[in-house]
């Protein structure tokens, strides 16, 4: 593939498509101020990316998890099938799945189609909490409870997309990945990318997507023109069309905010706060955001729980930032970066008497029992992983003069990180749930007995601490943390229960129950020297 042709231009300074770099500097400002976590932003206008900014350690290479923006790439591949013939919006779902028949018959069955899907309108609801590494995720949606005739109303159901995962690889006879790479990948110069799936290969569909943030720049254009891309027609035109407009009619979503209640197309949202725009939206303020009016895509990955926030954030800029192209002005100066670097760090007395040992840890029973034993990978990435690792044990560190090494198990893999303790980080790669994690790390001595490491897959929106403290003797303490921290998903998560459970007293219930949850979901763990 000759990546040349398909690189997204760059303008030789923001002012020369029409975007004030003031401006966006002052985003970057802004959001440090509010120490709001955003990863990167690219700004496109008319074709060319005027604006491009990465958070360290991320960095124009790194492959971002995309959480419900993969939603947009599963609509785009029906949107190939339909103008292929294999599908139609009106097919019945159950008619492509024969050997999965409902254990109870229902007439919503013959309501239950393509279009309803892609628009959230199906009527089903799946457990938010079934652990999807021990189920067949087919059947499970087919038998889920029905909480409304299909059509009728709205509910935001991850499983939706995945079936249309599943429909197309009947329809088609190869993976999503497969059928995609000829038809957009390979058009808009993107690498095959990693696509999480179910036990069967079926892609999740609504999640598990990693792009970089010029692959998703590049997706966001070729909607932005029509389906066009560097001259060539790559979406079909017509489902770039109906995708990108509300297909709701007068089904009204339950959203508070202005964007959430703006309408649906086919996985795309519409913006109630910039009149005639949408956006590609992931968990975490993953955003591709396109402005046809300005001629201008707004993308962004972040670490960000609070979406309405976020968006809030973005709209304090832009539209804002575009203006009449004029003579261009002096370059931007250089961004500051939202992180400071790691500490330096002192030695402990203690580090002869670590080297080398193996620790192991006594497992939550708790968190077992729930199907979310902690993991070095932070509660925000492992939620949506079919596999979710967990369970850290038999640890042991080895000390440099510069660096740590922190060598852990979750199940029957192990792993070993290198941690900077000089002020950088160490790059690296970890496996667990059997997907491969980059990692970046770094150790610091809080004093002689704490030792806190910061573990971050920079492929993903987490980052973990482990606060390791060995005053006690052979006993060791290890206290988690995150970020973005579980207490602020949790609140995010309340605000928007009532939004996925219907029944007010259920969702009642699961929104005080949420507000327990942080310190359960990390709690400190006891383990001790076994050598």
């Amino acid at each position: 593939m000759n990546t040349a042709k398909t690189d997204l231009p760059r303008a030789a300074a923001p002012e020369e498509v029409g975007v004030y770099a003031d401006v966006a500097e002052q985003f970057v400002d802004y959001i440090q101020r509010e120490q709001l976590e955003f990863h990167s932003l690219m700004v496109l206008r008319h074709g060319k990316v005027a604006v491009e900014w990465y958070n360290e350690p991320y960095d124009a290479h790194t492959k971002h998890t995309m959480y419900s923006v993969s939603k947009s790439f599963t609509s785009t591949a029906v949107g190939f099938a339909v103008s292929e013939g294999l599908v139609q919006l009106t097919d019945k779902v159950v008619d492509f799945f024969p050997d999965y028949p409902p254990k109870t018959p229902n007439p919503y069955f013959d309501k239950l189609t393509v279009r309803t899907l892609l628009t959230m309108t199906s009527g089903k609801q799946t457990d938010l909490m079934a652990d999807k590494g021990k189920i067949d995720w087919i059947a499970d949606f087919i038998n889920s409870p029905w909480v409304f005739e299909p059509g009728t109303d709205f509910l935001y159901v991850n499983e939706n997309i995945y079936m249309l995962c599943a429909i197309l690889h009947r329809v088609t006879g190869m993976s999503v990945i497969e059928y995609l790479t000829p038809r957009l990948f390979e058009p808009l110069g993107i690498d095959v990318p990693f696509w999480e799936t179910d036990r069967n290969g079926v892609e999740a569909g609504g999640w598990g997507l990693y792009i970089t943030t010029e692959d998703l720049a590049k997706f966001a254009d070729c909607y932005l023109h029509g389906g066009k891309y560097r001259g060539r027609q790559v979406i079909p035109e017509e489902w770039v069309k109906e995708a990108t407009v509300n297909q709701l009619g007068d089904v009204r979503q339950p959203g508070e905010d202005a964007d959430s209640n703006a309408g649906y197309g086919y996985c795309f949202w519409m913006n109630g706060s910039v009149p005639n725009s949408y956006r590609a939206d992931g968990m975490f303020s993953q955003f591709a955001i396109n402005l046809p009016d300005y001629d201008a895509s707004i993308i962004t990955t972040a670490a960000v729980p609070s979406e309405p926030q976020a968006r809030e954030t973005i709209w304090k800029f832009f539209p804002a930032a575009f203006i009449n192209e004029n003579a261009a002005k002096e370059p931007p100066k250089p961004e500051s970066t939202l992180f400071t670097r790691p500490a330096v760090s002192p030695h402990s007395p203690l580090e002869p008497k670590i080297e080398g040992r193996t620790i192991k840890m006594r497992r939550k029973i708790l968190l077992n029992l729930i199907g979310f034993p902690m993991s070095v990978l932070p509660l925000a990435v492992t939620f949506m992983m079919s596999d979710r690792a967990g369970n850290i044990d038999r640890v042991s560190f080895r000390f440099k003069e510069h660096e740590c090494s922190f060598s852990w198990s979750e199940g029957d893999e192990r792993n070993t990180v290198a941690c900077g303790m000089d002020g950088h980080y160490r790059y690296g790669t970890l496996t667990l749930g059997h997907i491969k994690f980059k990692v970046c790390a770094n150790a610091e001595w809080l004093d002689d007995f704490n030792l806190k490491l910061s573990i971050r897959p920079i492929e993903t929106i987490g980052k973990r601490d482990l606060n390791f403290l060995f005053k006690r003797r052979d006993r060791v303490t290890m206290t988690p943390s995150s970020t973005p921290s579980v207490y602020k998903i949790c609140d995010t998560l309340v605000v928007n229960l009532g939004d996925v459970i219907k029944n007010p007293i259920i969702s009642k219930a699961a929104q005080i129950l949420i507000r327990f949850a942080p310190p359960l979901a990390e709690p400190k763990h006891y383990g001790k020297f076994i050598d």
